[in-house]
């Protein structure tokens, strides 16, 4: 996209209003300003822009545009993490978004206790199958759920996951990867006790399971799926230098 940021998040949240009128969806969708690779300026304007989270994927490149820009924003944590650099990340992220195993679980839990913090996570579920993805098969998933529980210094908020990289090309493959997590989310609702509060988020209160999925080239098939976390960058910010 060549726009502006700021018509290109008017473009956003016009197609998501519209997609919630058509659906019938109440909830709010919450937008994740992917900010891999993109300047701290840029990463400002989208503050003055309304937007309260931005997603980062990598720890050492966070760090740095923390250390100028603050936290005027919800810092997550959307890459792969490695448990090396968990106590670093949990400086300055508020939740990660992209736990894949118990032993990282373990990690988080173990530094956020030394810290005296509760760090609030998702589970990242593979249901794309692609061996290129990191996540948990959607078949561990309930007994990654059932060893996470009873650690005290982590709190389960959510689930996330990618759509294939054909998406990029056809968003409607990514349908049966979001409609799968869309039903996980229901069934770890009926088969756990989850607090009725999840999370008392700087961006707002979270009452329900966190569905994070779609992005920049399918987070309207993802919302019409059930997502009420998207996690969007090109379509913000235009495409990286990198990607060029």
């Amino acid at each position: 996209m060549a726009g502006s940021i700021k018509e290109n998040l008017r473009i956003i949240r016009d197609k998501i209003a519209e997609i919630c009128a058509k659906k019938g969806i109440k909830e709010e969708i919450e937008i994740v300003a992917v900010t891999k690779g993109i300047p701290t300026e840029k990463i400002r304007e989208v503050f003055t822009e309304g937007i309260k989270i931005i997603g980062e994927n990598r720890v050492q490149e966070a760090e740095k545009k923390y250390r100028e820009i603050g936290n005027i924003f919800e810092w997550h944590m959307v890459g792969h993490l490695q448990t090396n650099k968990v106590k670093r990340a949990l400086n300055f992220f508020e939740v990660i978004q992209s736990v894949d195993s118990l032993h990282l679980a373990q990690e988080i839990d173990k530094r956020a206790k030394e810290m005296n913090k509760i760090i609030p996570v998702l589970i990242e579920v593979n249901t794309s199958g692609e061996e290129t993805k990191f996540g948990v098969k959607p078949t561990q998933l309930f007994n990654l759920i059932e060893n996470i529980l009873p650690l005290k210094n982590i709190r389960l908020i959510g689930l996330m996951t990618l759509g294939p990289g054909l998406a990029v090309q056809d968003p409607e493959k990514s349908r049966p990867c979001f409609r799968q997590l869309f039903e996980l989310r229901e069934k770890v609702k009926n088969k756990f006790s989850l607090p009725n509060s999840l999370f008392r988020g700087r961006a707002r209160e979270r009452s329900d399971l966190i569905l994070s999925m779609g992005m920049s080239s399918d987070y309207e098939v993802a919302i019409e799926e059930g997502a009420n976390m998207i996690r969007i960058g090109t379509a913000i910010f235009g495409r990286r230098e990198e990607d060029q």
